[in-house]
């Protein structure tokens, strides 16, 4: 079954993300390693953070379908180096999360992702408010269906 791999620095909302599309209700748990749930893989923080640990992220997108890139509303900085989501032999789709924070800056997020993603549509969500993951979960649902010939 082919997957949607979940990217993002550490506290960018990727964990939450997962269980709030999976519909888990109980609390987010640091990802230690690649955790394979269903048809979404987890991916710690510091393997977007350390250019070293691309290889990882990169091999493991050979089992997918998607990947979901996850830039958290409040960051003052972008974690992604320019262009990242070129080195992927699949499509990216930019996730927004943390929108309901106060300190929220959609356009600053929207930006960073656009750097590293310059192909791809975006999407705002929150983990806690629910905004958006209903039609994100639907989404990323058509995408990894598989497609079919008439």
């Amino acid at each position: 079954m082919k997957r949607a791999m979940v990217i993002g620095p550490v506290g960018a909302g990727k964990s939450s993300l997962i269980q709030a599309l999976l519909q888990e209700d109980k609390p987010a748990v640091k990802t230690q390693s690649l955790v394979f749930r269903n048809w979404l893989i987890d991916t710690p923080g510091e393997y977007c953070e350390n250019p070293l640990q691309y290889r990882f992220l990169i091999a493991t997108s050979f089992d997918t379908k998607l990947l979901l890139l996850v830039q958290d509303a409040t960051r003052k900085r972008n974690y992604f180096p320019p262009g990242f989501s070129g080195g992927f032999p699949v499509p990216s789709l930019g996730i927004i999360t943390k929108i309901d924070h106060p300190d929220a800056d959609m356009d600053k997020a929207r930006r960073f992702l656009r750097q590293a993603m310059p192909k791809g549509d975006c999407y705002e969500v929150s983990s806690m408010t629910m905004s958006g993951i209903d039609e994100l979960r639907e989404l990323i649902g058509g995408l990894l269906q598989p497609k079919t010939n008439r």
